[in-house]
């Protein structure tokens, strides 16, 4: 991992982060085996103002809620066989004509990476076209665009600039050079804080003035001790750090089915609200411990829990 002078400046570590945040929102993976648990990111007093799902589509558990007490954020999450289908584009419009307050839209999901470790593991060229075909248009109907969500690794830098070189030859006609339209970076991260930092540095470098958005993050496969400092400095971070515009910890989910490590769930294997989950519903500690996971462990720098019946599903609805 990089690092730079600045990190050490790093903020200290605070022992409980549940004051009010107007950034949070909601990675959703649903639980069929336990649709209740859907209900608890949700409930009266949490701090979660928006989520996704990794779908062009609102999921029907939260069908009841109006944009404005839990925006939803439509994310075009692939590309099939046909770079210029606009289904997604459809499907984004219909939801506004039928009076859904669409203001965001997420790009690709880490489309840097194979579909093996949950990426969306699509060429910059394609994307390029995909981007124009659903993303453009949106983007002059007033929709704020986030571009596609990288993973954390060493190739994610030189794909974004690759797919924005070729964004700008699509649009550009003749000697009128353009760019694409594009509003907040998206960001995933699943290593130690000071990697964190030095990523977002190195993208505030690049893009400056432009908001980021961590729309996945955790410290993978880590002890409780390391894994509740790590969540007690990001959330400090993020809230006072302008350039973040939004933010979404990876844990929605029980201990059991966790991919990243069973430390950083927010739920035990029963259900209940760890430190970490109460926390970042803008509750107290629970002192509710996680329990180790079985599942199936993905390499923590992925960044990805889009589980492989999930990830099925949506590359199939494409």
């Amino acid at each position: 991992m990089r690092t730079s002078s600045w990190l050490a400046q790093i903020i200290p570590l605070v022992e409980i982060c549940s004051a009010a945040s107007s950034k949070r929102g909601l990675v959703f993976t649903p639980n069929a085996e336990h649709a209740g648990d859907n209900k608890l990111w949700v409930q009266s007093g949490s701090d979660l103002i928006w989520y996704y799902n990794y779908q062009s589509t609102p999921s029907p558990a939260y069908s009841s809620l109006s944009q404005d007490q839990f925006e939803f954020i439509p994310m075009m999450w692939g590309i099939g066989s046909n770079p210029n289908d606009t289904k997604f584009l459809t499907d984004v419009r219909k939801l506004m004509d039928d009076g859904t307050k669409i203001k965001h839209v997420l790009g690709f999901n880490e489309p840097d990476t194979s579909s093996a470790y949950g990426g969306s593991n699509i060429k910059p060229v394609d994307a390029a076209l995909a981007w124009v075909a659903n993303f453009e248009p949106l983007g002059k109907m007033g929709v704020k665009l986030g571009l596609p969500a990288c993973t954390g690794g060493w190739d994610s830098l030189p794909w974004l600039k690759q797919f924005l070189g070729n964004c700008s030859e699509l649009v550009s006609t003749g000697k009128d050079k353009k760019n694409c339209t594009w509003d907040f970076l998206p960001v995933h991260w699943y290593d130690n804080f000071a990697g964190l930092a030095s990523h977002i540095g190195e993208r505030e470098a690049t893009w400056p003035n432009k908001s980021i958005w961590i729309t996945e993050y955790a410290y993978a496969h880590q002890d409780l001790k390391p894994t509740q400092e790590f969540y007690n400095q990001t959330i400090d971070y993020f809230d006072k750090l302008d350039s973040i515009g939004r933010y979404s910890y990876f844990g929605a989910f029980r201990s059991t089915n966790s991919n990243v490590g069973a430390n950083a769930a927010f739920l035990d294997k029963s259900g209940k609200l760890t430190d970490i989950g109460s926390w970042y519903l803008g509750f107290g500690a629970t002192g509710v411990t996680p329990e180790s996971s079985k599942a199936a462990l993905l390499e923590p720098t992925v960044g990805s829990l889009i589980l492989g019946v999930i990830a099925s599903i949506l590359v199939a609805s494409l």
